[in-house]
């Protein structure tokens, strides 16, 4: 008896458990053919997938009527509107290269003064430094020389040409004469030329070179002390920077270098003083762009006698010009995709192709375009994110 109870239990479970795979396999049947002959599971309806909300024709893309995007894309025309001038620009201070010196001795020597300072500031004519120059020395003897040798071939020339005139001096005498003045003049003016190179002011005693500030500046640079033996004719001794005048160099844009004219009116404010405006004018526009940053140099020139401009210092540059009218698009309407700015250009009735624009970016709700739209053409001004997803 407990035999037969227990195959009837071993029985029973089997049973259960083949209804119950049963069930699972009839209900995926049924699941399978109630979406197969469309009973709106799944997203279907009447046997029909759910119509796309946006279509692909070619390069455009359409709305259809009963696309849920309709109420959600707004359009509006594209204006063309008075646009400001004004260009902000950064900009750093530059001596004028024209007065920028890097000061060689004219000759070997000892250093026996430095007589200023890096930072000083030095009138034309100071003097910056004095060397005990050998080079100097030998060039005031070869002219003390040739000044003697000129001053012996010219009383021999006036002799010659004297005695020539009543017949005492032979032709070939007085030729040699007059050969060897020719030669004392040419070397005269050699070594005065070199004297000269050296400094003709020389100094308290022959040999001693004075080096003197060709123009007014500041000594930027300083590679020297008293003592140091000087060699190298090609090692600057030591920087001088003309700062009475100085150029304010402002970096444009390449696009925006058209509209930039000299003579125009310019605001500058320095990082080292920034509630102080200069004004000045566009000086020149570089015709030349920056390989490295596609910019291009406008040049403005400040009076810097009261030294407020310092060179290599940063500034900021606002360039006045005359309003110009531009195309103008609401912000909204701008997308990125990829790299470009693109928006949607409506073509035809709820008929939409994106389009490339190079805007001019600022600050606001209504931004200028370059490139890319016409007055008149419809633009997606809301709801342009859709289309681009």
């Amino acid at each position: 008896m407990d035999n037969l109870e227990q195959i009837a239990d071993h029985t029973g479970t089997a049973r259960g458990r083949t209804f119950l795979w049963g069930g699972l396999v009839a209900g995926i049947l049924l699941i399978v053919v109630l979406y197969t002959h469309g009973f709106g599971l799944f997203g279907t309806h009447g046997g029909e997938a759910a119509p796309p909300a946006v279509e692909h024709r070619g390069n455009a893309l359409f709305v259809p009527e009963s696309s849920p995007l309709r109420s959600r894309l707004a359009v509006a025309p594209v204006t063309e509107s008075p646009v400001s001038g004004r260009l902000v620009l950064p900009g750093t201070v530059e001596s004028d290269p024209a007065r920028t010196a890097a000061l060689l001795s004219p000759g070997a020597g000892r250093i026996e003064e430095v007589r200023v300072r890096p930072g000083e500031r030095v009138a034309a004519g100071d003097v910056l430094l004095v060397i005990d120059s050998p080079d100097l020395a030998q060039a005031l003897d070869e002219d003390a020389k040739a000044a003697d040798t000129l001053r012996l071939t010219t009383r021999n020339l006036e002799r010659q040409e004297g005695q020539a005139k009543i017949g005492a001096a032979s032709e070939r005498d007085l030729d040699q004469a007059r050969s060897d003045h020719t030669q004392a003049v040419a070397e005269y003016a050699r070594t005065r030329t070199r004297v000269r190179a050296f400094g003709a002011s020389g100094g308290a005693r022959a040999g001693q070179l004075v080096l003197r500030a060709p123009f007014a500046g500041t000594v930027t640079a300083l590679n020297v002390a008293t003592g140091n033996m000087l060699n190298d004719p090609t090692q600057p001794v030591l920087t001088l920077v003309h700062t009475a005048m100085v150029w304010v160099t402002a970096l444009a844009a390449e696009p925006d270098l058209g509209r930039i004219q000299a003579g125009e009116d310019v605001q500058v404010r320095l990082e080292a003083d920034p509630a102080t405006t200069f004004t000045g004018k566009v000086t020149t526009v570089s015709d030349v762009v920056e390989a490295d940053s596609h910019r291009g140099k406008v040049r403005i020139a400040f009076d810097n006698a009261g030294h407020h401009f310092r060179p290599n210092g940063y500034a900021d540059v606002t360039l006045l010009g005359a309003p110009t009218s531009q195309i103008v698009i609401p912000t909204s309407a701008l997308l990125m995709n990829n790299d470009r700015t693109i928006v949607f250009v409506a073509t035809a009735p709820w008929t939409f192709e994106r389009r490339s624009v190079e805007p001019d970016l600022q600050e606001g709700d209504r931004v200028p375009i370059r490139t890319g739209l016409k007055a008149g053409e419809q633009v997606v001004v809301s709801g342009g994110i859709l289309l681009n997803d």
